[in-house]
């Protein structure tokens, strides 16, 4: 499903009127039409209610007017509450209110805050109110009179149905931009906008319906989109069924360096999820020192112990020795608790220049590539990096709250100046291609904002590298699987106290579920439900 930023849907709908020859006006009654069949969907009882419609001068008031005229003629009880004189509405969304005179729905104008203030009574029974005063092409912060409404609506208590997109919202990023309507539901036109599928957007944007306009295909593929929405189906298309005669070579061989002193967790959990998403082989390179308590950990891996036998973190003599393993490996995991000091770094930098393998980098990876980022110039277009906000901050040289604010622009960068793949995680987590391409994710749940996750989710991609899928294509399907099977585990163990060898030990009904077509039974995708209404 494509994700449009708001200059793309400008471009389409300029296309669709200039070029294909659907008058604006059409489109605006499509909108309005459709968005009235969410609605009704969306809000029960909502025709026995009475309804206020919240309108600004614009389009977005335009597509308020035509959800009002289709909700009289259904026999609701609707006055139009227009934040303007009459006289400032223009074009198509002028034809409209006029036709809303003709139907005799009443239209009641308040042009200021003191007009406000006198309405409030009015508005105060109002059983759920409709908000059209701002679209996607938000370019301000919403203050003064659109500030008062917003805050009035969101403290009334009453449902709250956006056209097209929360006002107040950026729908690029997901940023609330001064005031901004926390809905109950939201029609949306054409297609999903980023900032509805990111946080904090989601949570202001309810259920979201996206509704067709008429906007023809072909416009669409000319606009280009490079942002998606990774779904169920677009995931399950990327499995492979296992031949009949494959065995453990066929599924590939990981070597995965991580674990020291304190940290043998990550070392082992890294193993065992790739193991669970379908490698036929793990080592893992350790310190020899810890060596005794990761083989007890993770009975179907492999160790590599390395460096004396009192060696508890990686320092310079275990290089070589990992170095000589990587030969024949499909892929390498590098990072999780491997440690962060002078001999890490070195050791990560030899792998990154030395081995042509397609690699997963996190954790402490992360850290030594943020202290020396010319390495990166060696994992061009092979390189997985996962990095939390945080870990995305240090490599980005910039603040965590920066990287939030935007975060689809900043891993899109990232990847595109770099030449590597970008797992930027969290609630919505992007994954960001050196092409430019972009994909959310909409699996998983809070439950798994706890230790050890993203070992889980390296050893998933890393595994699913090994046997053979497009790094690309491994990091959107790990991405997916590793929030499904948390989706899964949580069923049984509910949000608190969930642990990542809970999601580690439901990769397999994830796979299982995404192979036999039951996916949309598991994914709740966050607090906001997505139909193509």
């Amino acid at each position: 499903m494509y994700l449009v930023c708001a200059d793309e849907m400008r471009q389409m709908d300029r296309t669709t009127i200039e070029s294909f020859g659907i008058p604006g006006r059409v489109l605006m009654e499509s909108a309005g039409r459709s968005a009235t069949g969410w609605l009704l969907e969306t809000i029960p009882g909502a025709l026995e209610k009475r309804i206020a419609v919240i309108a600004g001068r614009g389009n977005n008031g335009g597509d308020g007017f035509v959800v009002a005229r289709y909700l009289a003629q259904r026999g609701a009880e609707v006055t139009v509450f227009l934040l303007a004189e009459t006289d400032k509405v223009n074009g198509d969304a002028k034809a409209n209110l006029d036709l809303l005179t003709a139907l005799n729905v009443p239209v009641i104008c308040i042009p200021d805050e003191k007009s406000f203030a006198r309405k409030k009574n009015v508005l105060s029974h109002q059983h759920l109110f409709i908000d059209a005063l701002l679209g996607t092409g938000l370019k301000f912060e919403v203050k003064g009179l659109f500030a008062k409404a917003i805050d009035f609506m969101n403290r009334s208590g009453r449902p709250v149905f956006a056209v097209d997109i929360p006002s107040g919202l950026d729908s690029d990023t997901g940023q609330p931009r001064g005031a901004c309507v926390k809905a109950t539901a939201t029609a949306t036109f054409g297609f999903a906008k980023p900032g509805q599928l990111l946080f904090p957007g989601a949570m202001f944007t309810g259920r979201l319906g996206v509704v067709d306009i008429g906007i023809p295909p072909f416009v669409a593929s000319e606009a280009d989109p490079r942002r998606w929405l990774l779904t169920p189906a677009m995931a399950a298309g990327y499995l492979r069924p296992r031949l009949p005669d494959a065995h453990k070579g066929s599924a590939g061989h990981l070597l995965a360096v991580a674990g020291s002193a304190g940290k043998t967790g990550a070392a082992a959990m890294v193993g065992i999820a790739a193991m669970r998403s379908g490698a036929g082989l793990v080592t893992l390179a350790v310190p020899a020192g810890i060596n005794a308590i990761v083989e007890s950990l993770a009975t179907e891996v492999m160790t590599l112990p390395v460096g004396n036998a009192d060696c508890r973190m990686f320092d310079k003599p275990c290089i070589d020795p990992i170095l000589g393993q990587t030969p024949g490996k499909k892929a390498l995991a590098i990072g999780p608790g491997m440690g962060t000091g002078p001999a890490a770094r070195t050791l990560l930098r030899a792998l990154m220049e030395k081995s042509d393998a397609p690699m997963v980098i996190d954790a402490d990876g992360l850290t030594c590539l943020a202290d020396d980022p010319d390495m990166l110039s060696f994992g061009r277009d092979r390189a997985v990096l996962t990095p939390h906000p945080g870990e995305m901050a240090r490599l980005c040289r910039m603040t965590t709250e920066q990287v939030q604010n935007d975060r689809i622009r900043c891993a899109q960068d990232f990847a595109r100046v770099h030449h590597v793949h970008l797992v930027l995680k969290g609630a919505g987590t992007v994954v960001a291609h050196p092409d430019g391409t972009v994909f959310v994710n909409r699996t998983g749940n809070p439950g798994m904002a706890s230790g050890g996750m993203g070992d889980v989710l390296t050893g998933v991609i890393a595994g699913l590298i090994c046997q053979g899928y497009d790094t690309g294509i491994a990091s959107r399907l790990g991405v997916f699987l590793h929030g499904l099977a948390g989706d899964i585990a949580v069923k049984e163990t509910g949000e608190t106290g969930l642990m990542a060898s809970d999601v580690s030990s439901a990769l397999p009904r994830a796979l299982r579920t995404l192979e036999s077509n039951t996916h949309d039974r598991f994914v709740d995708c966050f607090p906001t439900q997505i139909k193509l209404a």
